[in-house]
């Protein structure tokens, strides 16, 4: 099928190809990758020059590889993109970078992700690839199987936060496991609720959004919440004792705050692209600065 790419408004100028290919890797969404740096942060070591630069390559490698994932997704869902509100502009699905440029530029993002992971860290190396390999399936289909969709999705997050720990060799404990892994479900089902909300289920182009209800989204999302406030409370409280301080403690305040800031956006159909708020919200940038400054205190000065 030709591809057709959508006319140009009159006085529009066409987006040169190094700009379509930037905007079409999101480059906005590496900030996701951050989570990379959660577990030598949190083991109190991240600032030490071997684990800053692995943790860095591993940000690096995660950016590439993620990268390389969003074009082909784009790329193999051009034609459902093009019914969206919104997905409709992206560059694939608007024109502006070819299909057959966005899978050749995916193809190069992996290898160069893929080298750098086991360049740096072999344990690295082999979760990148079990985090392409999970990409790979969600978008030959799991992607529109309800629930499968959530926890797909969500162990990205999760892998993320795995990767900084093996990529350092740092022992991952269970409570940011828990963290990490009801955290990510919790940002997940906010998002695909904002999607549902935002769409309707008459707008809704994804067919697992069509097997959601509103109701059940926020039961998954409240849930994941509760779940990730009594592991991160468990965890700061056993920290607290042991360290023979507070401050890790205290830091349960800034961020229960923060999950409930961010659940206002969810309420109200804002949090389709995660990002986006972490960029604009002020208090919640407030609030995170907090509780990494307490988070911080409580690691450190252990």
């Amino acid at each position: 099928m030709t591809l057709l790419v959508p006319p140009r408004r009159k006085g529009q100028t066409q987006e040169p190809l190094l700009s379509a290919a930037v905007r079409g890797m999101r480059p906005r969404q590496w900030l996701k990758n951050v989570l990379v740096a959660g577990a030598p942060f949190t083991a109190g070591v991240l600032f030490e020059r071997d684990v800053l630069l692995t943790t860095l390559a591993a940000f690096v490698a995660f950016c590439l590889l993620s990268s390389s994932v969003y074009l082909a997704n784009d790329a193999r869902d051009v034609e459902e993109d093009r019914q969206h509100p919104t997905k409709r502009f992206r560059p694939i699905a608007c024109g502006a970078l070819p299909v057959n440029v966005a899978w050749a530029l995916s193809a190069t993002l992996a290898v160069a992700g893929l080298g750098l992971g086991f360049g740096t860290d072999p344990a690295l190396g082999l979760t990148l690839v079990v985090y392409l390999a999970v990409q790979v399936g969600y978008t030959g289909g799991l992607k529109q199987q309800a629930v499968l969709d959530l926890a797909i999705v969500a162990s990205g997050f999760l892998l993320r936060a795995i990767a900084g720990g093996v990529a350092s060799d740092i022992t991952l404990s269970q409570w940011f496991l828990m963290v990490a892994s009801f955290g990510s479900l919790f940002i997940v089902a906010g998002k695909r609720y904002s999607e549902l909300h935002a769409l309707g289920r008459q707008g809704a182009t994804r067919p697992s959004l069509l097997q959601y209800s509103e109701s059940y989204l926020r039961f998954v999302w409240a849930l994941a919440a509760a779940l990730t406030v009594i592991s991160y409370s468990l965890w700061a409280l056993e920290h607290g004792e042991a360290g023979s301080d507070l401050w890790a403690t205290v830091s349960i305040g800034p961020f229960v705050l923060g999950l409930l800031r961010y659940a206002v956006d969810v309420d109200q159909g804002l949090a389709g692209a995660p990002e986006d708020i972490a960029l604009r919200d002020r208090v919640l940038q407030l609030l995170g600065v907090l509780w990494l400054a307490f988070l911080g205190l409580a690691v450190f000065t252990a």
